[in-house]
């Protein structure tokens, strides 16, 4: 994949920059059942409260049903298409299995059209196929992966992501993680072998606000720049640092350093390092 830059015919044109998108091929139409109208919250819950700020707007998107699980055990599928998709950073691609019918997958990074792809618990080494991470050799990357089996891929799913195979232990798998991170998954749950597709994207550059405004993402005010009144950041005169004990949020609550990870849920156990030294 690569980066398409235009001529600095507008101060947005001029830092702007989009994924080429020639490569895509798209000839076979979809099934309806798998194109569904996304519903925008506005980052409001069921009691139209707030929950995530600087969300709204952006274009109507339909979002396609990606098959992160892929059970259809050993048989054949091949690839029809490689498309956008507005819901993910990712390409997607639609497979037609050998009884007919038809799902879409996260393209993964290198496959055409017209090759034959397939899932078993062990197959042949191939980008696109996915097998248990038991038998997949150590050292080959892989994405769309499941934490447990059986509940369909869970990490490594955005665009140009991968993790790698460090080591077999029992019935665990050591994985790098793509933020570094090694940790143990169980070794019966299912991969995508390869990297997902659009590896350029990290290297787009946006440009110009409205483009944001287009994704559905709002302005966000710096806490520096408001009143006292507003924010405990704001206040003085000119520029002026934070000058507290700590970044807060607007509600007073620490901004920064915070634990997020759930401590009553176990998955720590299976962490061998940490991403952080």
């Amino acid at each position: 994949m690569a980066i398409k830059i235009y001529k600095p015919t507008s101060p947005g044109r001029r830092i702007h920059s989009v994924t080429d998108y020639s490569v895509l091929r798209k000839r076979v139409k979809a099934p309806n059942a798998l194109i569904v109208s996304k519903k925008k919250t506005g980052g409001r819950n069921n009691r139209g409260l707030i929950t995530t700020r600087h969300q709204g707007g952006g274009h109507k998107q339909k979002v396609r049903m990606i098959d992160f699980m892929r059970e259809k055990l050993n048989i054949p599928a091949k690839v029809q298409t490689l498309e956008y998709d507005p819901g993910r950073s990712a390409f997607i691609s639609l497979l037609a299995y050998r009884d007919g019918e038809k799902r879409y997958i996260l393209a993964p990074d290198g496959v055409k059209v017209g090759t034959i792809l397939l899932t078993a618990p062990r197959t042949e080494v191939k980008v696109g196929n996915r097998m248990m991470l038991k038998n997949i050799p150590v050292g080959t990357n892989v994405h769309s992966i499941e934490i447990l089996a059986g509940r369909g891929g869970q990490i490594a799913r955005a665009a140009g992501n991968y993790a790698i195979i460090s080591a077999s232990e029992g019935e665990h798998v050591l994985l790098k993680m793509p933020s570094g991170e090694i940790r143990k998954v169980a070794g019966n749950a299912y991969a995508t072998l390869g990297q997902v597709s659009n590896v350029d994207w990290m290297y787009v550059r946006i440009g110009k606000a409205g483009r944001t405004r287009h994704m559905g993402i709002r302005p966000s005010v710096r806490g520096k720049a408001m009143n006292p009144v507003d924010h405990p950041h704001g206040g003085g005169e000119g520029h002026n640092p934070i000058g507290l004990k700590y970044p807060k949020t607007p509600w007073g609550k620490h901004a920064l350093g915070v634990r997020t990870r759930n401590p009553k849920r176990a998955s720590s156990r299976f962490i061998v390092k940490r991403r952080s030294k």
